[in-house]
């Protein structure tokens, strides 16, 4: 694999793609047709400000010193010593100009609406780790994730498709958003003792695994009740499809509760597994019946 891939991290693509699959599949339930040029132009702006996410978080974590040797996670190319920090930041630069470009005929459907959006998801994207105040460094995480992962991404793509919203939309924002914050909170936990080494302050940090724990906990379970809400509100059994996942919710669950340190990475690939089983079943049960 090359670094430029390995810095990718194409198992984070869950987190960008599943939102958009999730918005535009309750925009078309109960709607005529998809407007896929809408649905392409999403994806790709939301896979390059994910990659383009990952490409900061591989620079800057090394030039703040929470990258180290003693890393339990993935290799990051820039500890490794197979990119410059330097490199990877300009590969984030230019993913986040792809991603502005793939913004454009978005902007031209949705108005400043979608502007304001791709403008404030590429500030946070960098703002994640960079900036005066990293977010991912006071305990902030959590808030960005639920915000541009779950209530932007998905009521973005829903709005781009019907030029309106409504309350499942927004219901399904928290939902996605939640599998994005159990994704983040395992990883914090698997980092507790490197990040509080390196004074970075995760939820995990300030407060301890078992909190770490509950969160995961509540997180895995609360897109669960979100699909029996927006079920009911549509009237539709079909949207219920997505409770189809809820076995793997408890493997993953069962499965944190036993792991420790670098054994969370498997659990961290299964939570990648059940946002992507989440979002398949959307669209499942938002085109039939």
């Amino acid at each position: 694999m090359t670094p430029w891939l390995l810095a990718a991290r194409p198992k984070t693509l869950a987190a960008a793609i599943t939102p958009v699959l999730v918005g535009t599949a309750l925009a078309r339930n109960g709607a005529a047709s998809i407007h896929w040029p809408s649905f392409v132009f999403a994806l790709l702006g939301a896979v390059f400000i994910q990659i383009g996410t990952n490409f900061v978080n591989d620079a800057l974590d090394f030039k703040k010193g929470a990258d180290t040797h003693a890393r339990l996670g993935p290799m990051r190319v820039t500890q490794a010593g197979l990119l410059s920090a330097d490199a990877v930041l300009r590969g984030a630069y230019a993913c986040f100009a792809i991603a502005a470009f793939c913004g454009i005929p978005l902007i031209l459907r949705g108005g400043w609406p979608i502007a304001a959006i791709g403008v404030a998801s590429i500030v946070a994207a960098y703002a994640y780790t960079g900036g005066p105040y990293p977010l991912a460094y006071h305990g902030l995480g959590e808030v960005f994730v639920m915000i541009f992962f779950g209530f932007v991404a998905v009521c973005g793509s829903f709005y781009l498709q019907r030029l309106t919203l409504d309350p499942t939309a927004w219901i399904g924002g928290l939902a996605v958003g939640a599998l994005a914050v159990v994704i983040l909170a395992i990883n914090n936990l698997r980092d507790l003792e490197n990040d509080r080494a390196s004074n970075k302050r995760t939820l995990a940090a300030r407060f301890g695994p078992r909190f770490a724990f509950g969160e995961i906990v509540a997180f895995a379970i609360l897109p669960f009740v979100c699909a029996g809400a927006i079920a009911y509100l549509r009237g539709r059994w079909t949207m219920l499809i997505p409770m189809l996942a809820i076995g793997l919710m408890f493997a993953l669950l069962l499965r944190v509760a036993r792991s420790r340190g670098a054994e969370l990475n498997r659990c961290l690939a299964l939570a990648g597994a059940l946002e992507w089983l989440f979002g398949i079943l959307y669209v499942i049960g938002a085109s039939v019946g």
